[in-house]
């Protein structure tokens, strides 16, 4: 395995955990604060960290990935850019109401991420 591979599953995986502390951290809580929004931050940060680093992967080798894949990706990536937006929006200038009711939103978001994070996960496995 070369270094940019570990290095992009290692990114990858920080999104994990950083997005899901985020989500499940808002969710115990009870109503959105700055921390979350930065969990949020640093998630879709590695996650486009590493992804950057799978794609480069991808167009240097003859192997192609499946279009689901690459589709589910970036919508997860805008998606999650959107939520980590949308989240300060709402923290900031947002009601109450709200702020207790991101959560939902930030739930489906995180699962919808999950999509391409398990599929990369089993193509890896495979190839």
């Amino acid at each position: 395995m070369n270094i940019k591979l570990i290095t992009a599953i290692i990114t990858i995986s920080l999104a994990l955990v950083f997005y899901t502390i985020g989500v499940f951290s808002e969710r115990k809580s009870g109503s959105l604060k700055l921390k979350q929004i930065l969990f949020f931050g640093v998630g879709l940060l590695f996650d486009m960290t590493g992804t950057t680093i799978m794609s480069s992967i991808a167009n240097s080798s003859a192997t192609v990935t499946p279009m689901l894949h690459l589709v589910t990706g970036m919508a997860a990536i805008i998606l999650m850019a959107f939520h980590f937006i949308w989240a300060a929006y709402v923290l900031w200038l947002g009601s109450k109401k709200s702020k207790v009711n991101f959560h939902k939103f930030s739930l489906v978001v995180w699962l919808f991420w999950l999509i391409p994070y398990v599929a990369g996960l089993v193509m890896g496995m495979t190839s």
